[in-house]
């Protein structure tokens, strides 16, 4: 799916005469990832003048850009500050990252916890970047009545 056809799928979705939250086409994600330390060497904000020239993970390139000509959605989010998007885009597009959108100001710290009313998979980066495979786990849910 082109940017500009998942664009417009993205905007002004109208459910009853109310505008509702749009949701992506089935089999198409919307892929959130992190950089530092996930795509390319871990640099921390109080190191910026590291950020242009910070390794970049292979891997990750390759996965990242698969998943975007596949049609996927990919949003980089970083913890690093706003301070910091002209570096971090000049890197990105250094390497030839293919993405749609770059997200600054992540909250520091990690252990995330993510709530939302949309559907959210987590997967932790472990040191390689790969197709995804699907695996059973036990996460931590709002407890609704069903189990």
């Amino acid at each position: 799916m082109k940017k500009e056809e998942i664009e417009k799928l993205l905007h002004d979705k109208v459910e009853s005469g109310e505008h509702i939250s749009p949701v992506l086409p089935e089999g198409i994600k919307n892929y959130l990832v992190d950089i530092d330390g996930t795509i390319g060497d871990d640099i921390p904000n109080e190191e910026p003048e590291r950020m242009l020239t910070a390794e970049v993970y292979t891997d990750a390139l390759d996965t990242c850009n698969k998943w975007y000509d596949e049609g996927h959605m990919i949003c980089f989010f970083t913890s690093r500050t706003e301070e910091h998007r002209v570096n971090t885009e000049s890197w990105l597009k250094k390497h030839g990252f293919k993405y749609h959108s770059l997200l600054m100001g992540k909250p520091r710290g990690g252990n995330y916890h993510w709530i939302d009313n949309h559907l959210v998979k987590a997967t932790r980066f472990r040191g390689k970047f790969t197709d995804l495979v699907e695996k059973e786990v036990t996460i931590q849910v709002f407890d609704d009545g069903k189990h």
